[in-house]
C-alpha cells in the first residue's frame, strides 16, 4: 500500500491565480477647484480615461494641511476606465510624489506642497490607500511605499476600520466610492467599460445599475448624478 502524505487529509495545494485587476482612484487635496483641474489634466494624460468622479467640495475634516494648502482646502475624487495589476501602485505613487514635488517647485514653495495626491485601488472586496508611512496595519510593498486596506465591502456596502482615516468613513466618500464599485463590478462581469452599457445584446446589466447618488458626483460627459438622496444602511 502507497505511503500517505503526512499533510494529505489538508487537501490539495491551492492553485496560485493572478488577482484579477483593480481600479485607480486618485483622491484630490488643493487650495481650490482651479487647481484641482490644473492636476487633473495631468492624471488624465497618465491614466486615460476618467470613469467617475466627485467634484471639489470643502474639506473639513482636519486643519492638518493648513500650512501647506491653505485655510478652506477642497477634497476631489476621480476613478479611470483602464484598470491595472496592483503591483502597479507602488509606480503611482512614486509618480504622484513626483508630481507633487514639480508643482510645489513650480508655485515657489519647495518642501511645501499645494497640492496632495492620495493614490488608491479598489478590489471588489476592499479599498487601499497607498502611503510612505509604515504603521502596524500597512503591508509594505517594495521601493519605500506601503499600502493601508482603508474599507472593506460586506452586505453590501463599504464599512471602516479602526485605523480607517475619518474622511474615509464618511457618508459622502462611501457613497462616491460604492458606485465606484458597481462600475469595476460591471467591467469584471463584462469587459467593458461602464460608459459602454447597453450597446451589446448580451448585456445583463442593463437596467438593473443603480445611478449615483451624492451631490457632486459626476461621469466625464458631464451628466449631474445628484438628483437621488438615499441613505446607506449602517453596519
Amino acid at each position: 500500500m502507497p505511503q500517505l502524505s503526512p499533510f494529505a487529509k489538508f487537501g490539495d495545494m491551492g492553485e496560485i491565480r493572478t488577482p484579477a485587476k483593480v481600479k485607480i482612484i486618485v483622491g484630490i487635496l488643493a487650495k481650490d477647484a482651479e487647481a484641482v483641474e490644473s492636476v487633473r489634466r495631468i492624471l488624465k494624460a497618465k491614466f486615460g480615461e476618467e470613469d467617475l468622479n466627485l467634484e471639489p467640495f470643502p474639506f473639513t475634516f482636519t486643519n492638518y494641511y493648513k500650512e501647506e494648502i491653505g485655510d478652506a482646502p477642497v477634497r476631489a475624487f476621480f476613478s479611470y476606465e483602464q484598470l491595472v495589476e496592483r503591483e502597479t501602485i507602488v509606480d503611482i505613487k512614486l509618480w504622484t510624489n513626483n508630481i507633487e514635488l514639480e508643482i510645489a517647485k513650480e508655485n515657489g514653495t519647495p518642501g511645501l506642497r499645494p497640492v496632495n495626491l492620495d493614490p488608491g485601488y479598489m478590489t471588489l472586496g476592499q479599498f487601499f490607500l497607498a502611503t510612505t508611512k509604515d504603521q502596524r496595519q500597512r503591508v509594505y510593498m517594495q521601493r519605500g511605499i506601503f499600502v493601508e486596506p482603508t474599507l472593506y465591502f460586506q452586505n453590501g456596502h463599504f464599512h471602516a476600520f479602526d485605523w480607517t482615516y475619518r474622511d474615509y468613513q464618511s457618508e459622502h466618500y462611501i457613497k462616491y466610492l460604492e458606485e465606484v464599485r458597481k462600475r469595476l463590478a460591471y467591467q469584471h462581469s463584462t469587459g467593458r467599460p461602464y460608459r459602454l452599457r447597453g450597446q451589446a445584446k448580451d448585456d445583463n446589466h442593463e437596467g438593473r445599475e443603480s445611478r449615483p447618488t451624492e451631490l457632486g458626483m459626476t461621469e466625464p460627459n458631464g451628466w449631474d448624478l445628484s438628483e437621488a438622496k438615499g441613505q446607506r444602511r449602517q453596519p
